[in-house]
């Protein structure tokens, strides 16, 4: 499994889905705004209004914080 975690800086949620991942061994990539992509880029991969964190399991768009927890409960990987 490959984990994407594109975050911004002083984000509590991107935090959050971070310790998670952490706390249960996966590893993952963090790509942060303004340093590996601009907000622009951002808006073409997830769609525009679209907020932090965002995380991409393998080719899966999870989505934020809320529904990585949720999809990683209903896949048994909590």
């Amino acid at each position: 499994m490959n984990f994407q975690v594109y975050t911004r800086t002083g984000c509590p949620y991107c935090t959050k889905v971070k310790q998670v991942l952490e706390g249960k061994g996966y590893s993952y990539t963090e790509r942060q705004l303004n340093r590996d992509f601009t907000r622009e880029d951002f808006y073409k991969q997830f769609g525009v209004g679209s907020t932090f964190p965002q995380v991409v399991k393998d080719t899966i768009n999870l989505g934020g914080c809320t529904e990585t927890v949720r999809y990683m409960r209903e896949n048994n990987m909590l």
